[in-house]
């Protein structure tokens, strides 16, 4: 079936047999084509006959398609046409795993982040009617993503509408890990069909039981605005709102997922259809374990097993251990996760510490503004987060934590190139608006041993500190360069003099390549640490000024605001006689790929690197 599948509204051709013979294909297809280039598996099988549903009762790309983070668009990608695409899923210069409007006129909107659909979605109604048009507009967001603010102040303002708009609740009780909060157990209780139909089956029977006024009751009940649906769904959270709520609907189900979409269509106003799925349906492992199959990389299709080995340390193991360690001797130390605790490494913390461990869910601004109100009631609060996602609370960490100076700290993870997941979860801002903040101290290790070493005086210092790393392996070499970690103060390595080679954090590895390049080169080379990117070492760089003609920055941060635009403005600013190159990412989106390959394409590559420090090198000798 699948075949027969090579553009959009391509499956409205087919009957009901081999609809369900294409849900079957579109699974296999998925589980075979991600075993081999890694994605977002789990959450893609838990939507494949509700995107099945859409694609055959709405027309593409005139109706729009709005879909919240956007890692469950698999299916959408294969009903448009983009099966070849799979063969280079995530890789550079490939399809991304994510809604592209640059990929495909049937996606509608560039998503990565989640709670944002609802808003979008909004956008586009107004838009729709304020230019007179005619097409429909569907919203999908989890219920994971019902517990970040943003989605709410959404259905807030949408529920002015006279027109229709249909939001899709994606109810799988899963964001990447469970889902927690009241909205969570709110929704529980509405999982079950059962529930309305046997009660409003009970309580209809009842009333038709009472001599004389039973009937005209029950007739009385069904004319009032909320229908009978007040008896029986708690609290009526969306309905209240002056959304209409339909539901639940089995989301497996494709002739009843038709059906409730053609109901919603009818609905002049917003509506919410409310659908339950199952992440990872139709492969037992990912069903067992939808959280580790939510984004993984190759696996063995017969066991689920990753094909990679558990090999050394990554920076975030290494964050989990010694934050554990660290709680350990002091009971004022709290973690904090956004629904992230395995990957931000805090599975542990959560096991050994219950009563100090906190997951928000899906509400980094929240979670940021908590963090300040434990720090002001006397509690250690550590925020682990990846570095993109931290960018959504900017507001509350300036208002919030480094306003009142409280001492915070932010385990900032995944920072730098991240890799496969592209443009919107690459950590290249961090160091810009970090560094931007008054208060704010900005450090990054480069090994594993000075990332202990500084969540050790971040929970020490009397202040807002972030603690900046990448994602993978967690760098092993030169563990004899392990000085103290003192506030504001850069660490040597090896000092020479002409060019100085100055790193900031995972870079080292790199900058000891360009530093060996050069030297193998025939150059004398200093190389250094900067550890702190945020108080800049002052002292440092006047001290590279006395014997140095050229100090190379290297960062994997956007150039603008970044560390060698700090190290530049200073220089500048008191007429240190240095020449500076920095070496960073362009002031641009870097798209998904392998880190290697990227770092190339955006030379902060050793070889870009070092070509670039002799090209520079010879102009400055020469007073060119």
């Amino acid at each position: 079936m699948l075949e027969r599948i090579q553009r959009e509204n391509d499956i409205k051709e087919l009957d009901i047999e081999e609809l369900y013979e294409l849900s079957g294909e579109i699974r296999r297809f998925l589980i075979e084509k991600i075993s081999k280039t890694g994605g977002h598996l789990a959450s893609n099988l838990g939507v494949v006959e509700l995107t099945m549903a859409m694609h055959l009762m709405f027309d593409l790309p005139k109706d729009k398609i709005i879909w919240d983070v956007g890692h469950q668009s698999y299916t959408h990608k294969l009903l448009t046409g983009r099966k070849a695409g799979f063969e280079d899923l995530r890789k550079y210069g490939g399809m991304s795993g994510f809604p592209k409007r640059k990929e495909s006129e049937c996606d509608a909107f560039d998503t990565g982040h989640s709670s944002t659909s609802i808003s979008a979605g909004l956008g586009y109604v107004e838009a729709r009617d304020i230019r007179g048009e005619d097409y429909s507009v569907i919203s999908v967001i989890g219920d994971g993503s019902l517990t970040g603010g943003m989605a709410y102040e959404a259905l807030n303002n949408a529920s002015h509408l006279k027109t229709n708009f249909i939001i899709v609740l994606n109810d799988n009780h899963m964001s990447i890990s469970e889902n927690v909060g009241g909205m969570s157990k709110y929704l529980a209780k509405l999982r079950t069909a059962d529930f309305y139909t046997g009660l409003k089956r009970g309580v209809t029977n009842t009333l038709h039981k009472v001599p004389v006024v039973g009937d005209s009751v029950i007739e009385k009940i069904r004319r009032t605005k909320s229908s009978i649906k007040q008896l029986v769904v708690p609290g009526m959270f969306f309905e209240d709102m002056g959304i209409t709520y339909l539901g639940p609907v089995p989301g497996h189900n494709l002739p009843l997922l038709c059906k409730a979409f053609k109901e919603a269509g009818k609905i002049n106003g917003p509506v919410l259809l409310h659908v339950l799925t199952e992440k990872g349906k139709g492969y037992g492992p990912a069903e067992e374990f939808p959280e580790k199959f939510h984004g993984i990389g190759p696996f063995d299709i017969e066991t689920g097993d990753a094909l990679s080995k558990k090999g050394k340390d990554t920076y975030t193991d290494v964050f989990g251990k010694v934050i554990c360690d660290i709680a350990a001797h002091n009971p004022d130390v709290a973690a904090i996760t956004a629904a992230m605790a395995d990957g931000t490494g805090l599975d542990r913390f959560r096991r050994m510490f219950r009563k100090r461990f906190f997951d928000v869910g899906i509400a980094e601004a929240h979670g940021v503004t908590f963090a300040a109100g434990l720090a002001a009631g006397g509690v250690k609060p550590v925020f682990a987060v990846y570095s993109s996602f931290l960018q959504r609370a900017y507001d509350q960490i300036i208002h919030d934590v480094a306003l009142q100076n409280l001492p915070v700290v932010f385990a900032v993870d995944r920072a730098g190139l991240v890799g496969n997941d592209g443009e919107t979860h690459q950590g290249i801002f961090d160091l810009s608006y970090l560094s931007s903040i008054p208060n704010m101290v900005v450090m990054s290790p480069k090994h594993k041993w000075e990332l202990a070493d500084m969540l050790r005086f971040a929970v020490a210092y009397d202040g807002p500190v972030a603690v900046r790393y990448p994602r993978g392996t967690a760098y092993d070499r030169y563990e004899e360069f392990r000085a103290p970690v003192v506030y504001g103060r850069s660490e040597m390595i090896y000092e020479e003099e002409d060019i100085a080679v100055l790193s900031v954090g995972h870079m080292f590895e790199e900058a000891v390549g360009v530093w060996k390049s050069l030297k193998e080169k025939g150059y004398r080379c200093t190389l250094a640490n900067a550890r702190f990117v945020k108080p800049l070492d002052e002292e440092m760089v006047e001290r590279l000024g006395r014997n140095h003609r050229l100090l190379v920055t290297i960062e994997e941060n956007v150039q603008s605001g970044g560390f060698g635009e700090h190290v530049l403005e200073y220089v500048s600013r008191r007429k240190v006689p240095l020449h500076v190159l920095t070496a960073a990412l362009p002031d641009d989106y870097v798209e998904h790929g392998n880190i290697d390959v990227l770092r190339k394409e955006t030379g902060i590559d050793r070889q870009s690197i070092t070509e670039r420090i002799i090209e520079t090198y010879t102009k400055v000798v020469e007073g060119i």
